[in-house]
């Protein structure tokens, strides 16, 4: 049975605020990952690169990262790599998002323990069934 955005939505009302960081060199990314994210009832903090992404985790509590692999400044492989070496950060669930699906970059991901992988662009219900999934 597939599930559509309205049982997701239902599913978030009345429930803690998860927060979750995208981080995301493209601003059209940026904004439809947030839309689809807070439309279903997450608090989303963005972030432009690694390196402000990285503060961010440093400085807030959230629950989930979603990083691209591709950007400017550090990409999304080097700051998974710094989560996993941070004892506090460690155990955070992440995403990574990339364009192309290359098997090598979903091997590079799987190497320092992710908890999903999508492939841009994705649909709202592959988003949001991503996400649940990583959050347990």
């Amino acid at each position: 049975m597939d599930m559509g955005l309205g049982s997701y939505l239902k599913d978030s009302v009345g429930a803690p605020m998860t927060t979750i960081l995208i981080v995301d060199d493209d601003p059209n990314n940026q904004r439809i990952l947030s839309y689809t994210l807070r439309k279903a009832g997450y608090t989303v903090l963005v972030a432009s690169n690694g390196e402000v992404g990285l503060e961010i985790l440093r400085q807030t509590t959230v629950e989930l990262a979603i990083l691209d692999i591709s950007m400017p400044v550090m990409d999304g492989i080097s700051l998974l790599r710094l989560i996993r070496a941070d004892q506090r950060l460690s155990s955070l669930p992440v995403i990574i998002l990339t364009a192309s699906g290359d098997d090598q970059e979903l091997a590079l991901g799987e190497q320092v323990n992710i908890q999903g992988f999508l492939t841009k662009p994705s649909s709202s219900q592959i988003l949001l069934r991503t996400v649940v999934a990583a959050l347990g």
